[in-house]
């Protein structure tokens, strides 16, 4: 690998299958070319409803399958982003199966919300078919879930995620492979009332392009061109396919009675064979219910959009738009949406980075958390919309729940938490959501809530009194010095800080106290 190239590894931990993609970036323009790919069918997820239960099986088949790509990627000195769907957000025992992917396999994995999980597909479609300008609609069907994105420009106009998935409806209506009259019947009826609410918002938008990825949609594309006479050609993407032909598609899944007989059909991986009928049908309603006539293919999908984002968030990259641009505006109109103080979020949140630059040697994190404390500062009082009473617990299950484009369910548990403790209570391992997390995000949040703490103290008054700080250590103190404008007093500054200081003190082990330093101007 030369000085301008660098590798990179994305994997996409699905219901029904693993993917890893291998890349070489070019440093200069953050483009990028696919050196290897792997694929295992693993079947994480069963389950007719919720996907509650990682089966023991289910986990050891997919320990062993990271273990291999983490081989493969090492092999190329690609580190790895991985992120995981459907099976493991669904289930009660993820920490378990997280625990030992990083134990076992070495990969730390996200798990990402269906909303993010559409984001990110949209931007593996980007880079897959020339639509960047056009108003486009993708729609994903995978094991477990099915995402719906309208979007234009890297703009989200619109995104769903439905617990609609060819492994879900196959447990729910074909549990031994076989087809009948009435369970087709209760599954199409089925799926048109879980597609409902979805198709009431996306016929509000005007849209030029449908696009379809992953495997399901895939192996539907190449089952059309084996219907045309036609050998599938070795790439997939920018293939079309009408209604028509999906309709001929489908006729010829039901009239294979087993999934034996399915198996040898022309173009259908005998792997998806089992579970391809429910993900025809969910396929099939979203044409009708949308009066979609015609859908294109694209082969990049989430682990192509997990590729972009890692680069983009890359500082080797000057060039490319950096995405915590989305992360940034995603909190802000988190915050927009509930009504915050403005002006008193946004000093807290000055403070608060100043505070947590000046004792990055105490704390040794890094840009990742810094950007976790400025978005707790910001939304850390977003639960008055809610009510003044425990309105740092509203806070915390405003952010938790929310959809933050960007953000993985850790980072956003993480940053829930950081601003939920800015007041009252500790941090403490029987507290809901705190105590799941692993000991070193546990040490992350009371770190940072230390410093938001302060912060927050230091704008008892709202109004902006403090416009910088600067931090010295003298053995086990710590002298906190306070810049103020003239004819401004820090006295109930100083006091709110005060009383909020000692979790930061804990953390840190110093003792902490503050200091008018000087005057400064306005």
């Amino acid at each position: 690998m030369t000085k301008t190239h660098r590798h990179l590894a994305a994997v996409d931990i699905g219901t029904n299958s693993f993917h890893l993609v291998v890349v070489e970036v070019e440093k200069k323009t953050g483009k990028f070319k696919i050196l290897d790919r792997e694929k295992e069918i693993v079947r994480l997820g069963s389950g007719a409803k919720d996907m509650k239960v990682l089966s023991d099986d289910a986990m050891n088949r997919g320990i062993q399958t990271l273990i291999r790509f983490k081989g493969i990627a090492d092999a190329s000195g690609a580190p790895i982003r991985a992120v995981a769907t459907s099976a493991v957000r669904e289930a009660v025992n993820q920490s378990e199966f997280l625990r030992r992917a990083k134990s076992e396999a070495g990969i730390s994995i996200g798990v990402i919300s269906g909303i993010e999980e559409a984001r990110l597909i949209y931007l593996g479609v980007l880079q897959a078919l020339p639509v960047f300008n056009k108003v486009i609609l993708c729609i994903d069907i995978g094991g477990g879930s099915t995402e719906f994105l309208l979007g234009q420009k890297r703009r989200v106009l619109y995104a769903n995620s439905l617990k609609l998935g060819a492994i879900r409806l196959t447990q729910r209506f074909f549990p031994e492979g076989k087809v009948n009259s009435k369970a087709l019947k209760e599954c199409r009826k089925f799926v048109a009332g879980m597609l409902n609410p979805v198709v009431r918002e996306i016929q509000k938008h005007d849209y030029e392009t449908v696009i379809g990825s992953s495997g399901t949609i895939l192996s539907i594309a190449r089952m059309v061109q084996q219907l045309r006479e036609g050998e599938p050609p070795a790439k997939m993407n920018n293939v079309s396919f009408t209604f028509e032909e999906l309709e001929e598609v489908v006729e010829t899944l039901l009239e294979s009675e087993t999934t034996e007989e399915r198996r040898n059909l022309p173009g259908l991986d005998p792997a998806r064979a089992d579970i391809i009928v429910a993900g025809a049908l969910i396929l099939e309603q979203i044409f009708l219910e949308l009066g979609v006539r015609s859908m294109t293919v694209s082969e990049f999908a989430l682990r192509e959009g997990i590729v972009l984002e890692t680069i983009e968030k890359s500082s080797s990259v000057p060039s490319a738009r950096h995405l915590n641009d989305l992360r940034y505006t995603s909190i802000l109109s988190l915050a927009e949406h509930f009504q915050y103080e403005k002006e008193h979020s946004h000093h807290v949140a000055r403070i608060a980075l100043r505070l947590f630059d000046q004792t990055k040697r105490f704390h040794a994190l890094g840009p990742r958390e810094r950007e976790f404390l400025a978005a707790a500062a910001i939304l850390h009082e977003i639960g008055f919309f809610i009510s003044h009473a425990m309105h740092h617990r509203h806070s915390y299950y405003l952010i938790r729940n929310a959809e933050l484009f960007g953000f993985t369910d850790n980072e956003k548990e993480i940053i829930a938490n950081i601003a939920r403790y800015h007041r009252k209570s500790h941090p403490k391992p029987k507290h809901e959501g705190y105590g799941k997390l692993a000991q070193v995000d546990q040490e992350i949040i009371r770190k940072l809530a230390g410093i938001l703490r302060i912060a927050d103290g230091l704008d008892r008054t709202h109004s902006s009194a403090v416009r910088d700080l600067t931090c010295r250590r003298s053995g086990d103190r710590l002298t906190i010095s306070l810049h103020h404008a003239k004819r401004s007093s820090l006295d109930l500054e100083i006091w709110g800080a005060e009383r909020k200081k000692n979790l930061f003190e804990e953390a840190y082990e110093l003792e902490v106290e503050f200091k008018a330093h000087r005057q400064v101007r306005p």
